[in-house]
């Protein structure tokens, strides 16, 4: 008779036969459900047509992917078969997986991509403008690749002016990534005022660490201009999309940023010949001006307007003259008129008068009386009254045709 199993026992039978048959298995299939525990570990469920199975990915395989695995997403996956005994469930221990038709490292481009250019790494409006003509250049790049020497001759021949800063970094392999973004972050904290980040042409996965998120997010972060200078001209990575200008090649960097000296001193030799004739036209024109200026003054001098002004004075003046005199010649023959006609009716009048006179003093004469000899007439107040009417201490006069005397009334006695 068989022996009883207990049902832990079973499976750890299962589990040991499973495990020992089934060290390497390679399985194709669709994507469902898959989980990113916090761990770092993913879970999901690899399923065809006809079945599923479940399977798992440990943190360090996960970490090692170049491509995420997502819902629905077709992938073959290698490793081996493990048991967990206590359920009696048994899945895929993952070691690794790639996109199905098609290569990891091609997918996981175009998942980084949708995602950066979700997160507005690609708008144009966070493109900061590289600076006209850069004094000091920061290069992040390998101490001992050709690229490096391609950028210093370049430079060299172009604007020796120029400083070139070297932040050196690893540029492909284990650690380039950390290494680029130490790099990245050192020359943004420089007094350089524009970076490049260069490397010369390879493989897809020796340009792949410019693919990685953190040199992406580094290279966004960055607060100086930066120029993504990788591989060949057509080779294109993600930061070329990130960065503030794309360049084909480390040496068309160069020839992008800095000016070309000789073109520089052929354009400064027309600035000075352009700038000789226009300041020549200007002196010219200037002198015009002073001269027209001078002639002007000269018109509008103190001693020109005051000379006018006397000139006009004495014109003026003469006008004035010739008015007076003029009117003062009508005003003698005026005169004259006024003197002639005033003579003759002074003359008539004084004819008058005498005669007028001649009269009241005839009948003045004819009226008064006559006085003889010791008789005068008494007069009080300028009129002739009766003595007999003149009261004591009264005043008066005794008028004669030779002479006044005046009295006044000491005593009074009727007759």
């Amino acid at each position: 008779m068989q022996p009883c199993l207990s049902v832990r026992a079973l499976n750890e039978q299962i589990k040991s036969l499973l495990e020992a048959t089934f060290l390497h298995v390679r399985v194709e299939g669709e994507v469902s459900r898959p989980t990113y525990h916090g761990s770092g570990h993913l879970y999901f469920t690899l399923k065809d047509a006809d079945a599923s199975i479940s399977c798992v990915m440990f943190k360090g395989n996960n970490q090692r992917l170049k491509f995420r695995i997502e819902e629905g997403a077709h992938v073959v996956v290698w490793g081996s078969i493990s048991v967990y005994a206590l359920r009696g469930s048994y899945q895929i221990n993952c070691a690794g997986a790639e996109p199905s038709g098609s290569g990891a490292l091609a997918l996981a481009y175009e998942q980084l991509k949708k995602e950066f250019e979700a997160k507005g790494y690609f708008d144009p409006a966070h493109k900061k403008p590289l600076p006209s003509f850069p004094t000091h250049i920061a290069l992040v790049t390998s101490a001992t690749g050709a690229a490096l020497q391609d950028m210093l001759t370049v430079a060299s021949r172009r604007w020796p002016l120029v400083k070139l800063e070297l932040f050196e970094a690893l540029v492909q392999g284990e650690g380039a990534v950390p290494s680029v973004v130490r790099a990245l972050k050192r020359a943004g904290q420089s007094k350089a005022e524009v970076i490049v980040v260069a490397r010369g042409g390879g493989s897809v996965e020796d340009l792949w660490a410019f693919n990685e998120a953190e040199v992406a997010e580094a290279v966004f972060a960055c607060p100086v201009p930066v120029v993504s200078a990788i591989g060949h001209e057509i080779d294109t990575v993600l930061i070329d999309f990130i960065a503030d200008k794309r360049a084909p090649t480390p040496s068309a960097a160069m020839e992008l940023l800095l000016p070309d000296g000789t073109e520089m001193r052929l354009h400064l030799d027309h600035l000075i010949d352009l700038l000789n004739q226009r300041f020549a036209s200007h002196v010219r024109q200037k002198t015009d001006l002073l001269r027209h200026i001078q002639e002007g003054l000269k018109r509008h001098s103190l001693d020109v307007k005051l000379s006018l002004k006397q000139q006009e004075i004495k014109a003026c003046k003469e006008a004035l003259m010739a008015t007076m005199s003029h009117r003062l010649q009508g005003q003698d023959f005026a005169l004259q008129s006024l003197r002639e006609a005033l003579h003759v009716k002074a003359t008539r009048l004084l004819a008058f008068k005498e005669a007028q006179l001649s009269s009241l003093q005839a009948t003045f004469a004819a009226k008064t009386p006559r006085l003889g000899e010791g008789m005068a007439q008494v007069v009080q107040q300028g009129k002739p009254v009766e003595l007999e009417t003149l009261e004591l201490e009264a005043a008066f006069e005794l008028h004669t045709a030779t002479a006044v005397v005046g009295a006044k009334v000491i005593s009074k006695r009727l007759l």
